[in-house]
């Protein structure tokens, strides 16, 4: 009696945990386009606006977890208008890149990195969790059919969008009891339309991006939404590209855009460089793939990567000391650091009535652009790294 009690007890569990079934690329089903599209030359490409002809589908349900994947042409989803992803904001996503080398093998960078992060996501919407080395196989076959679609050349790539989203019919906050799984690929070329130069950035002391106890640590669609009025007049009143967000009444740094953020500052005290990034302890600041690599190959840790010349912080930095640095001329450089653009230098912070200016100007400082060329080396294969994963 017990032992059975036991095991429907677990049954329930492991239901209620969204492991019913596994997710499994074994299981995958292909169904190709009986026709391509025709294709731009990758001069004409712009970010996010291309997509390739098939898409990567995964549905989960609370009574039979993970279904078989499916590659389809791409198509638009058909969703009740009572999905409370809709509703709810039950969405979340991630941003990813393949490369292809110079021997035209097709490369991810860190997707680990990517398959954990939205395991947290998904798992902070009560979504179910996924076996994240399933899910890179199955990119890994969608990019395989769509190989045709990946520019070759640096700078060049196709992005990947995994996303999951609520399709659970009921109006109402409640657990989410199905979801779609499922990706697409564009093909891209630089993310800014101004190629790799510095941007102006409006530091925004009225609008919050995220906060402590909140979900600006996971990456869902809810956090982006909101951003979108401050930009769009960020821009008209300054010609600034993107937001640089602030928290407290101390106007600490969080993020740039939809970018982590750092600055290269000489230290007062010591007059050694300095490379300052704000730290994830509040849980309001993404935790990026190329934040964390950023912070990896400017430690030092790996020889093949020299930055003796600078040091590495994880610490709050204010406006109030990024202005003083400026004033005292040891600002430095600044730069966003996200998937979709690596690494774009800060020209101008707008911030109250003041215009900081860098020193860089419009163009990249010197550790932006060591940082810059090494990510791209590991990206493309010129250098053999764990970080560069190829896709067979």
């Amino acid at each position: 009696m017990f032992s059975r009690l036991f095991s429907r007890s677990m049954a329930l569990k492991r239901r209620a945990l969204g492991t019913s079934a596994a997710l499994d690329a074994t299981k995958l089903r292909v169904v190709q386009t009986a026709e391509r599209k025709p294709r731009k030359p990758k001069e004409q490409l712009s970010f996010g606006k291309d997509f390739t002809d098939h898409m990567l589908e995964i549905e989960w349900t609370e009574t039979a977890g993970w279904h078989a994947p499916t590659i389809t042409p791409f198509h638009s989803l058909q969703l009740s208008p009572a999905a409370s992803s809709l509703h709810y904001a039950l969405q979340c996503f991630e941003g990813m890149k393949a490369y292809k080398d110079a021997q035209g093998r097709i490369r991810l960078f860190r997707p680990e990195m990517n398959m954990k992060r939205m395991n947290n996501s998904m798992q902070r919407l009560t979504m179910p969790s996924f076996d994240g080395d399933e899910l890179i196989k199955l990119l890994g076959e969608l990019l395989k059919l769509e190989e045709c679609w990946i520019p070759e050349g640096d700078g060049y790539s196709v992005y990947i969008r995994p996303s999951a989203i609520s399709t659970t019919n009921v109006l109402g906050l409640a657990k989410v009891q199905s979801v779609l799984l499922y990706a697409i690929l564009c093909p891209a070329g630089g993310y800014f339309a101004n190629g790799f130069k510095g941007v102006k950035l409006l530091a925004d002391t009225e609008n919050i991006r995220a906060w402590p106890g909140g979900v600006g640590h996971a990456k869902l669609g809810a956090n982006y939404g909101p951003t979108v009025l401050p930009g769009v007049r960020g821009f008209e009143e300054k010609g600034a590209a993107q937001v640089l967000w602030l928290f407290g009444e101390d106007h600490l740094c969080t993020e740039a855009g939809t970018s982590n953020v750092f600055f290269v500052i000489e230290n007062a005290a010591t007059r050694r460089l300095e490379l300052i990034t704000p730290p994830l302890s509040r849980g309001d600041i993404l935790p990026g793939v190329t934040r964390d690599s950023i912070l990896t190959l400017a430690s030092g840790s790996d020889s093949r990567f020299q930055y003796d010349d600078v040091h590495c912080v994880e610490r709050d930095i204010s406006m109030s000391e990024i202005l003083q640095a400026s004033k005292e001329g040891r600002l430095k450089e600044g730069f966003g650091a996200g998937t979709a653009a690596v690494v774009t230098p800060i020209s101008t912070i707008f911030y109250k009535d003041e215009e900081i200016v860098f020193p860089t100007g419009e163009g990249a400082g010197p550790i932006s652009t060591r940082l810059f060329n090494d990510i791209m080396d590991i990206q493309y294969g010129r250098i053999e790294h764990e970080w560069s994963h190829i896709v067979e």
